[in-house]
This record gives C-alpha cells, structure tokens and sequence, in this order.
C-alpha cells in the first residue's frame, strides 16, 4: 500500500505528475475536505464540508482519467486538517446525530461527485471531548460503508496528548471499521534515528493494536527519520519483520520539487517480494 496526499498546498501538482507503480495499491489522498464556510473568515459548519483542495487541477475529470489509466489507482479525500486560512481547523460538532448527519450527507454528494473511493480523518484541533470525537467519526464511516459510498477508511494521528487522546478513543470503539492508520511518524524530530523510528513504529503499533500502521515521510524533510537519513533502511527492516503494511508520504505538492525521487522508491520497496 503507498498513499500520498495532494492538493492541500495549491502548487499545480495533478495525478499524472505523480509516478504509480503498477505492483502496488496506490491511494491519492485529497487534502482536504473541511467543515468550514470558507477560507477569509471560516467558521465551523458542523458537518457540513466543503472543498479545500486545489481543486482546479485536482478535478472529478482528473479522478476518473488517473484511475482509467491506472487500475491500481483509489482516491480517497481526507477530512480536518491542521488549519483553514490563517486559523485551526478544529472539530466542533453541535451535537453527535447533527454533525453525523449534515457530514454523511455533504461528504456522500461530495465523494459521488468526485468518484472517490475512501475518507481519512486528519482532524488535528478538538473542541469536543474524545468520546463525541469516537462516536461521531465512527458513525460516519459506519453509515457510508454501509451505504456502500466508500470502501476504505484511515485516521491520521500523531504523537501529541491531546490527539492520541482523541484517536485513541475511536480506535477503541471503532477500530474494526478502520482499515489503515496514517501515523505521522514524520511529527518527530528531524534528529530522529532509525532505531528511534523503529522504536516510535512499535510503540504506535501497540496504540492501534491491531491496525495497518504505515511508515511515513514528509518530502520536504523538515522532520521526522527522512530519505537521507535512512527511512528507507528502516522500511526495509520492518518489511522483513513483515510489520510493513505500506509507506504514505505528505505531500505530493512538495515532492513536485524533486521530481518524485522517494515516491518512486518507496514504492519499489512495496512491489519487491
């Protein structure tokens, strides 16, 4: 499984500058849907999302051309996200069944209108408490694999009190619903070492009992265990731990700089038995 999320930082980038290969399952992941009004004086709207994605390049035409031209290829969109405009994004339902409510409904006609295949929950800001955090998003992607809208699930946490609080929550009463956990292992320091990744990969591990925990990156190197420093090294060891479900890199929009280097070997250490 490689995952990259795209769109979030309007650089021009599409699908087709992304290299896929053909020997993995692929997952773009739009970023982001959000439920705000809009990005000048945002506002939560209580479930009802709306596109924050570039989503001039990143079209329901250019959904459906990636994905006729490579069968490997889903699309998922990610919900949340660290900020809109100049403010958090924060998740601030009104109550459980209105905020389930009003988000089945947008994000049904949204990932219809899109053809999309799957949602991720990258809510990073709470004003709410972890089991209204639990029960809402675990409604959520309940009601839309039930409805058959879409047919894959992930959440995105990373290593901070409060977000764990939260993640963890869902994961306790809804875990069996979600098929993949993002785990920003690139939050960490930039100083981080390969033993410490290791280390932060099974402690996530044990967080998510149970879970496909991906190994990750971010492509403009700012933090966490990068390329160069030996991520790659430490996939391989987890791969031959078989403790390596896949690779997700943030983001496609900073990797265009150059050229795509790590997409392309993340993914030849996923295709290789």
């Amino acid at each position: 499984m490689f995952r990259e999320y795209i769109g979030a930082m309007f650089k021009d980038v599409k699908f087709s500058d992304v290299p896929i290969n053909p020997n993995v399952d692929f997952h773009f992941i739009l970023s982001f849907a959000i439920d705000y009004d809009d990005l000048n004086s945002p506002s939560p709207t209580n479930g009802k999302f709306n596109i924050f994605w570039d989503s001039n390049n990143l079209s329901p035409s250019h959904v459906s051309s990636i994905k006729s031209k490579h069968p490997n290829v889903k699309v998922a969109v990610s919900l949340g996200g660290y900020n809109v405009g100049s403010e958090f994004a924060y998740f601030k339902p009104s109550s459980i069944s209105s905020w389930v409510s009003n988000a089945v409904t947008s994000l049904t006609s949204i990932i219809k209108m899109y053809g999309l295949d799957g949602i991720d929950i990258d809510y990073e800001h709470f004003q709410a408490d972890p089991e209204t955090f639990a029960e809402c998003i675990g409604l959520l992607i309940k009601t839309l694999k039930n409805n058959k809208v879409i047919s894959f699930a992930s959440i995105a946490p990373y290593a901070d009190d409060e977000v764990q609080r939260q993640y963890i929550a869902l994961w306790k009463k809804y875990g069996n619903i979600i098929d993949y956990v993002n785990f920003q292992f690139y939050a960490y320091d930039k100083s981080t070492t390969i033993p410490q990744f290791l280390s932060y990969f099974n402690n996530q591990s044990s967080n998510y009992v149970g879970g496909k925990v991906l190994a990750s990156f971010q492509s403009d190197l700012s933090r966490g265990l990068t390329p160069e420093h030996g991520f790659f090294t430490a996939c391989n060891m987890l791969k031959s731990q078989e403790k390596l479900h896949g690779i997700f890199v943030w983001c496609a929009d900073d990797s265009k700089a150059n050229g795509f280097i790590h997409e392309k070997q993340s993914q030849e250490i996923l295709a290789a038995h």
